[in-house]
């Protein structure tokens, strides 16, 4: 069961004003869960639940999104000495995660990599040994026999293709 409540509140101390908080209580698996926000939002705006779930919660999820790219795609390392260099290293990191979040939204549906992070996703299917062959016509890519996610990335390829020649 859950619930949400608005109301007024003011510290003893610290707060010079009344400031709105929006709780919500929770009861899972026999414990009692709660979590308070103060918002600047006016009372009237949106209603306790909405706040919460669509405001709150979509807010945390982008802190997410931000802490992947900076772990995972190294959009932190700005330690060039130029800003020019660490600009355009936070454009190849952004871009990296626009060109990884879409193949996970275009062709990994439905598949272990599905829910995956973008580390998750350029550890198991990028960082693969391969040996490269070009010749006039083609260049052909020999993966190892025992590659764990062969079947995810044959899928991918197959769905990227199919999206390839649909357009």
């Amino acid at each position: 069961a859950r619930g949400f409540a608005s109301f007024d509140w003011i510290t003893k101390d610290s707060w010079t004003r009344r400031r709105r908080v929006v709780a919500k209580a929770e009861w899972r698996h026999g414990n009692r869960y709660h979590r308070f926000i103060v918002t600047t939002l006016p009372q009237g705006m949106s209603d306790p639940r909405h706040l919460y779930e669509q405001i709150y919660c979509a807010r945390g999820d982008m802190e997410n999104r931000i802490k992947e790219c900076q772990m995972d795609l190294f959009s932190d390392r700005t330690s060039s000495h130029t800003i020019r260099a660490n600009q355009l290293r936070l454009w190849f990191s952004a871009a990296a995660y626009v060109l990884l979040t879409a193949l996970q939204r275009l062709a990994l549906g439905q598949t272990s990599l599905e829910t995956a992070t973008c580390g998750t996703i350029r550890a198991r299917l990028l960082k693969i040994a391969t040996r490269v062959t070009l010749s006039v016509r083609r260049i052909v890519l020999s993966m190892p026999d025992m590659f764990p996610c062969q079947h995810e990335f044959a899928l991918a390829h197959a769905r990227l293709r199919r999206l390839r020649q649909a357009i």
